[in-house]
């Protein structure tokens, strides 16, 4: 057992010699794709040492993938970085079984238990040579190959197919949601009140023509808005805003904001001006909505105890009684179709005022209900079908 050299490719100049590391280390074999190069000179010098064959075993020793090891399946000759152990079987020991044993859940637990060093872990050789590893006879080596690879192939096809699955109950998430908001996905109803007067209760002086052109046919009784027509909208507050009339209050930040749920086992405080309060304060019922991270991921703040909000969500109100979780999906169906994005350079955002100049469907009233209980409806089936597989 031995490893590579102790130097960084970078000191080398471009060669001849694959230098193979740690990121060319997977489980099905190596992966060359992003292959570093050194000289002849250099690539002696390494060779020499650690001599790698086809057949070894590679083991990442170093860092956050150790644990990861591979058969080396290449004809030709390279050089091998120090992260990286190179675990010759003796011809008792098939290089596939040990192979085996070295990805079982069983010696990856005990391979974290032994790692040494504080930021970057490792293990070193000397941990290693005193590993004990069960030796079957080697006939039986040879079924528990064959058993192991027929076992892991079964499951990389499962895998594949949830895959599938988790793809195709999303695509239809989708196209109903598309349903939905072209009002295709429950039948009007001539009695409901007009989208018009619900907009013009909010703002009596509203015209459609005046804020925006018609971009697709839509149901009688439906009407185009913006965000801001509809939703009183701001971010909350900086981390660094300090004041000497100050409270300590709970906040939260993108971090505890998912697709339609909260995670708030982290507790943050900040301290809150009164007049900061009234500004950022999240009450039951507010859509609450990424300004970066995951631009424009939202979620309705579904408890009775309000929580403050940091600058980087967006708390929307809603000016008159409506359907806040029919606008809920409206930012899924968007953030699936690529239509929500943030612009700036580095580090992006949904601006407040490209959130307010936000173009979207309003059905009457009544209709968001129903379309939102259609909506629940079709899509806890198909989480069943999901969780079914």
């Amino acid at each position: 057992m031995t490893d590579g050299t102790h130097n960084s490719p970078k000191s080398y100049p471009t060669g001849d010699y694959m230098y193979i590391t740690a990121k060319n280390i997977k489980r099905k074999g190596i992966d060359l794709s992003n292959v570093t190069y050194v000289g002849e000179e250099v690539h002696r010098e390494i060779y020499g040492r650690c001599n790698p064959q086809k057949g070894d075993i590679l083991y990442i020793k170093d860092g956050a993938t150790c644990g990861i090891s591979t058969i080396n399946n290449l004809d030709e000759e390279f050089s091998l970085l120090s992260s990286v152990a190179l675990i010759k079987p003796n011809r008792n020991i098939l290089n596939s079984y040990l192979n085996i044993y070295l990805q079982s859940e069983f010696c990856y637990r005990n391979v974290r238990r032994s790692m040494k060093g504080v930021g970057i872990t490792r293990i070193i050789l000397k941990q290693m040579e005193l590993w004990e590893i069960p030796i079957p006879p080697y006939e039986e080596q040879k079924r528990i190959v064959r058993k192991a690879e027929y076992l892991l192939c079964l499951a990389e096809e499962m895998e594949k197919e949830q895959t599938e699955l988790r793809d195709f109950v999303l695509s239809s998430k989708v196209k109903m949601l598309d349903l939905a908001i072209h009002g295709k996905l429950v039948p009007q109803n001539p009695s409901d009140e007009p989208a018009l007067e619900l907009l013009k209760r909010i703002n009596p002086a509203f015209k459609p023509s005046d804020n925006l052109h018609y971009i697709d046919n839509l149901p009688k009784g439906w009407c185009f808005s913006t965000i801001g027509d509809i939703f009183q909208h701001n971010t909350g507050k900086a981390l660094n805003g300090i004041d000497r009339e100050r409270v300590m209050l709970r906040y939260i930040t993108t971090s505890n904001l998912y697709w339609d749920r909260f995670d708030l086992s982290e507790e943050r405080m900040m301290p809150f001006t009164e007049k900061e309060q009234e500004k950022c304060r999240a009450q039951k019922g507010d859509l609450l909505v990424c300004e970066g991270g995951d631009i424009g991921r939202a979620a309705i703040w579904p408890y009775e105890e309000s929580v403050m909000i940091q600058n980087h969500i967006h708390r929307l109100r809603p000016r008159a009684s409506l359907s806040v979780r029919f606008f809920y999906y409206i930012f899924y169906l968007y953030k699936q179709k690529g239509l929500i994005g943030g612009k700036g350079i580095g580090i992006q955002g949904l601006s407040s005022r490209e959130l307010d100049k936000m173009v979207i469907p309003v059905p009457p009233v009544n209709e968001q209900h129903r379309i939102v209980t259609a909506i629940e409806e079709k899509f806890a089936m198909l989480d069943a079908i999901a969780d079914c597989c």
